[in-house]
């Protein structure tokens, strides 16, 4: 019989893993609550024309890495590969930017066709941020810190802060011209890529992966030389923000962002612990987006960061999440002991307690050695003598107590009373 896989680059998420992913997010949705962010949930799926038009057409992501099909009605559809577009749609079409600056998470799967590698599948996961409505450089402040304060929450050590300005539109065009004309001189020493994104987009030569493209870029000129005077002025001010915030940070002149919506502010949070996968988490200001997408003029910044990029860092710095333990593990042995315990467990997860029951119908002594491992501190145990005697046995897994403890099947309020109170003592 032909072994079932899973496609190439779609991994599965197995329970031991999921312990820390759940964590990063609890995390996540902890920190956003605090600083007044609200969630919000976007479909997988999307008109293609959203991401060509937000994205942008000469884009790796829009020309080679997309899910893209026509569904039954001959519709184009793609699979979204990033968060942005997608909830700046919502904006606009539910009316969120009427209201004052939305502040917005997200969470959850992309896709692009990419070759897979460690800390990179083809189905990866993000958490974003969107910060709408606020054009200040307080804006891209906040942005960066939430960030930052988040992998800091989450114990990471070792993070660069990258830091760069798109400047405007006319800076961008004014850069172009003249990035084209030094790169043209040199058409010759560019990668085939490169010489392809010469007409296109000349601007994602400058995110080559190319080590021989990667040297001769060392020679070009920056984009920064091309910032007229407002665009500089405002990069100094979100630099000396991050100084006042004790944010550490290095300027990145090469630092240009895969996708064109884009604008002033760039950054990436980036780690040499991955090798060639080094950012973790990345972002900026698009403030022509939601206009392109048939919004009002509204200024937006946001970033997002990868869940097994991050996974990855995590477990290397050897991170453990405080894991969720039961507060109780149910033993039991026989059919009618199974009935008993099953009403046992069911009253007192209504009471509040976590409560694992052992369903394997094994020997007494494995059950057990499975409740030690579960950490759980009590043991209740209904065996043939307790269900006669309407009672339930407690033995407790962390701390020696001399006496033995028994507690009525038909009082669950009061047993879950004890047990919360001798919990909190032994915590």
């Amino acid at each position: 019989m032909e072994k079932r896989q899973s496609l190439r680059g779609m991994v599965d998420l197995l329970p031991e893993q999921l312990e820390l992913w759940q964590w990063v997010e609890q995390v996540a949705r902890r920190h956003f609550t605090q600083a007044a962010v609200a969630e919000i949930r976007t479909p997988l799926l999307e008109f293609t024309d959203l991401f060509a038009r937000s994205i942008g057409e000469s884009t790796d992501v829009v020309g080679k890495e997309m899910y893209t099909f026509e569904d039954r009605s001959g519709r184009s559809c793609t699979l979204r590969p990033e968060g942005t577009a997608s909830v700046v749609r919502a904006a606009i079409q539910h009316g969120l930017l009427a209201q004052s600056a939305p502040r917005l998470w997200y969470g959850g799967p992309m896709f692009r066709y990419e070759r897979p590698q460690a800390g990179r599948q083809r189905q990866f996961h993000q958490i974003g941020l969107e910060l709408l409505g606020v054009p200040e450089v307080v804006s891209d402040l906040e942005a960066i810190t939430l960030a930052w304060d988040l992998l800091a929450a989450l114990g990471l050590e070792g993070l660069t802060l990258e830091l760069n300005s798109l400047g405007t539109s006319d800076d961008r065009l004014r850069y172009r011209h003249g990035l084209v004309a030094w790169l043209e001189q040199r058409r010759d020493q560019l990668d085939p890529d490169s010489q392809q994104r010469l007409a296109s987009n000349p601007l994602r030569i400058l995110d080559s992966k190319d080590p021989q493209t990667q040297a001769l870029l060392e020679g070009a000129p920056h984009l920064f030389e091309s910032l007229a005077p407002d665009s500089r002025a405002r990069f100094e001010q979100v630099q000396a923000g991050l100084d006042g915030l004790g944010i550490p940070y290095v300027h990145n002149p090469r630092l240009v962002r895969g996708l064109d919506y884009y604008s002033h502010t760039a950054f990436e949070m980036t780690t040499q612990q991955l090798g060639a996968q080094a950012t973790v988490c990345g972002g900026g200001r698009y403030n022509g987006l939601v206009e392109q997408l048939g919004g009002p003029p509204t200024a937006a910044i946001g970033w997002a960061l990868g869940m097994e990029r991050l996974a990855l860092l995590l477990q290397q710095s050897g991170a453990q999440p405080p894991g969720e333990k039961p507060d109780v593990y149910v033993v039991h042995r026989g059919q009618a002991e199974a009935l008993a315990a099953l009403g046992l467990v069911r009253q007192l997860r209504q009471q509040g307690l976590s409560v694992q029951l052992d369903a394997s119908g094994s020997a007494l002594s494995k059950q057990f050695k499975r409740a030690d491992r579960s950490g759980a501190l009590w043991a209740a145990v209904i065996g043939e003598a307790e269900l006669a005697q309407g009672v339930v046995q407690l033995k407790s897994l962390r701390q020696p107590i001399s006496e033995q403890l028994q507690w009525k099947l038909n009082d669950s309020i009061g047993l879950a009373r004890m047990l919360r109170a001798t919990n909190a003592s032994q915590c």
